[in-house]
């Protein structure tokens, strides 16, 4: 077999366990405590046939990796399978676009589930490379691609107006994930929005003191006091209950909908049912509107 896996993961247990696994099944092996380590190998003439790629680690996280990865031509190929702890839908997303071909989260796999997943992913990449001879000449994809690349220069041009009239427009992110806090912050920030984030309560209000935003994401499990507590102290103070409040949550069972709405928030938004597109889409609505 001979085909070299990356396995880029901080926690020594799981790394240690699927780099046996992996050469158990006939692959050559390397392993990686972190990003930077993993790019620092990939760099040095490392080359293998697959990484296995965590998204949470120390120094340089999945993500990072990938739009290194991505903005290198030598890098750029290589197939990447994701092992997560979450299995966030804005997550499985931004890993897809920046090019992960497969998402598994680890609560939920098991090591002989990755080998799998590893097979069939290396299979795909063989018969892929043997079929490249018979694929479409050059000239005639780039005929065929350009209705698709107009539409992705409308797209461009459209969010270039939407971002130029965000500008000055704040939102506040209350989230205690520290990927998620952090992958909001960003991509809002993308869309020409000042963005500044808080873990809890404490960190809302004393950001409210200095700056108020056009909009607060509020989750509603929190360290110390819940959503519904800072949703219900914002609306009964008259310096911040203007602020439109958005609930981003995995809560999403009626009752607390219909709590969250009647203590004033403007929507309710549950996180497993939207893509970070569709987030950023519907801030952009509210903001816009």
């Amino acid at each position: 077999m001979n085909q070299k896996i990356l396995v880029v993961e901080d926690d020594a247990i799981l790394r240690k366990v699927l780099l046996e696994k992996l050469s158990k099944s006939g692959y050559v092996t390397e392993g990686a405590e972190d990003g930077e380590v993993a790019l620092t190998k990939l760099r040095g003439g490392l080359k293998p046939d697959l990484i296995l790629l965590d998204i949470l680690m120390p120094r340089k996280n999945g993500m990072e990796v990938m739009e290194e990865m991505n903005a290198d031509p030598m890098l750029k190929g290589i197939p990447i399978i994701i092992i997560s702890n979450s299995g966030q839908p804005v997550e499985i997303d931004l890993a897809k676009k920046l090019g992960a071909r497969d998402f598994l989260v680890k609560a939920v796999f098991d090591p002989a589930e990755v080998i799998e997943k590893v097979q069939a992913l290396l299979d795909k990449e063989d018969k892929t490379a043997d079929s490249a001879a018979l694929d479409t000449p050059k000239a005639v994809e780039q005929t065929a691609d350009a209705p698709h690349a107009t539409i992705r220069e409308q797209a461009v041009q459209q969010s270039s107006v939407a971002n130029e009239k965000l500008k000055g427009r704040g939102v506040l992110v209350v989230e205690d994930d520290k990927f998620l806090r952090e992958l909001f912050v960003r991509k809002l920030a993308s869309a020409g929005l000042e963005v500044k984030s808080a873990v809890d309560a404490k960190g809302v209000f004393e950001t409210l003191e200095h700056w108020k935003p056009n909009l607060i994401l509020l989750d509603l499990i929190l360290p110390d006091v819940d959503g519904f507590e800072i949703l219900s102290r914002l609306k009964k103070d008259e310096r911040f209950a203007p602020i439109p409040v958005t609930i981003l949550s995995n809560l999403g069972e009626q009752k607390d909908v219909d709590r969250a709405l009647s203590l004033g928030a403007q929507g309710f938004m549950v996180k497993v049912n939207f893509n970070l597109e569709e987030i950023v889409s519907h801030v952009q609505e509210i903001l816009l509107g």
